[in-house]
């Protein structure tokens, strides 16, 4: 085993809308790991949507008083070092130092979210990646760095060896949310029609998944080109584009036309994160439809008619972060369509955390998914 280390390089967010610095981050001792709290080393950390919004500071969760602190919540690492305690993951894998696992924010475990209502991603008490201050212990506790600590609290699910890195970080937080997405809309039948809003690395995760469960008529809408063209290799039958069909009322009518007696979508997954989205859904959603809302992370406002709810008798379903079980979920899907979907064309070549700010820039001019490897 190499030596313990003493400090990890990271990406640090020091004040919103200003480029990353580079700094030299204390790594908590060996002898301060808690009872269940792992060391990894951050094999890969992939952009998120979220990171982003935090970074320019307009995310519902962006919180100045706790800058500075390490950018990132989505990676993939290897076991460095344990805490007293079981070595073994969420689904009783014996776990090593040098396996590959994912790693979930961590719920208190003793709070009515937690305990009652059993939805771990509500905790009022969550330790979440990418959100704390840098000068407080456990210091590393984001993906854009050399190292990070995994919370005592944490899931952590073991990565088949059939998954790359790349697809692994992704997995943890987009392709997971899209589990979570479609459990809380109770599922979908393959004879049902659902429409995906957005056809960024979430629309195409959905797409994909919804596919190999075996639903046939998915239409997928966003922008570009290039992007659609993927949605349509990974299962979509249909692509709208916003692009070359700008008007909402035109979109309306060509999404009412691919469905079944022009009634409308039976399902519609909002990814997108657009400002115009949810009032557009609710125009080619079918009577009985179910919603459900992922994309709007960063509040805003926008007009709606609220008897729609009524005289459609729509079911709206929002879904936050995840649970462990949507992990691996999420990895066992990777594992499964391993020769199905060309995931690799989602994502950039990894760049080092010197380019950690650019990636992000990368990201919001349209940049599909872009990788960082601190190790570079």
């Amino acid at each position: 085993m190499p030596d313990y280390p003493v400090i990890s390089r990271a990406a640090v967010l020091e004040r919103f809308g200003e480029p990353l610095a580079v700094r030299e981050v204390a790594v908590p001792r060996a002898d301060e790991l808690e009872r269940g709290a792992l060391l990894a080393r951050v094999r890969m950390a992939s952009v998120c949507g979220t990171d982003v919004h935090l970074w320019q500071g307009d995310a519902f969760n962006a919180n100045a008083s706790a800058l500075p602190q390490v950018v990132g919540h989505e990676m993939v690492g290897e076991v460095v070092a344990f805490g007293a305690g079981p070595r073994v993951d969420s689904l009783g894998q014996a776990l090593e130092v040098g396996d590959r696992i994912l790693w979930t924010h961590a719920p208190c475990g003793s709070c009515y979210y937690c305990t009652v209502a059993r939805e771990p991603s509500l905790c009022t008490n969550r330790q979440s990646y990418g959100r704390l201050p840098v000068d407080q212990f456990p210091y590393i506790s984001g993906g854009f760095s050399e190292y990070c600590y995994v919370f005592p609290g944490a899931g952590r699910v073991k990565v088949p060896d059939e998954v790359p890195d790349s697809w692994a970080s992704s997995a943890s937080c987009a392709l997971r949310t899209i589990v979570h997405l479609i459990e809380s809309i109770g599922g979908v039948s393959p004879d049902e029609t659902v429409v995906v809003q957005g056809v960024g690395p979430l629309g195409l995760y959905a797409v994909a998944m919804l596919a190999h469960r075996g639903v046939a008529e998915i239409v997928a809408i966003g922008a570009p080109d290039t992007r659609l063209a993927l949605a349509e290799s990974f299962g979509a039958r249909h692509a709208v584009s916003v692009e070359h069909v700008p008007d909402p009322a035109e979109r309306t009518r060509l999404i009412r036309s691919f469905t079944r007696d022009r009634r409308g979508a039976d399902v519609v997954l909002e990814v997108s994160g657009a400002r115009t989205a949810v009032p557009e859904a609710l125009s080619f959603i079918a009577a009985g439809g179910r919603y459900g809302v992922v994309g709007q992370t960063s509040p805003t406002s926008v007009e709606i008619d609220p008897s729609v709810f009524v005289r459609k008798q729509i079911s709206v379903h929002g879904a936050l972060s995840a649970h462990v079980g949507h992990y691996a979920k999420a990895l066992d899907f990777l594992r499964q369509t391993k020769g199905r979907f060309d995931w690799d064309a989602m994502f950039t070549a990894p760049v080092g955390l010197g380019e950690a700010t650019e990636a992000m820039a990368g990201m919001r001019r349209g940049v599909m998914k872009p990788l960082i490897d601190p190790s570079r």
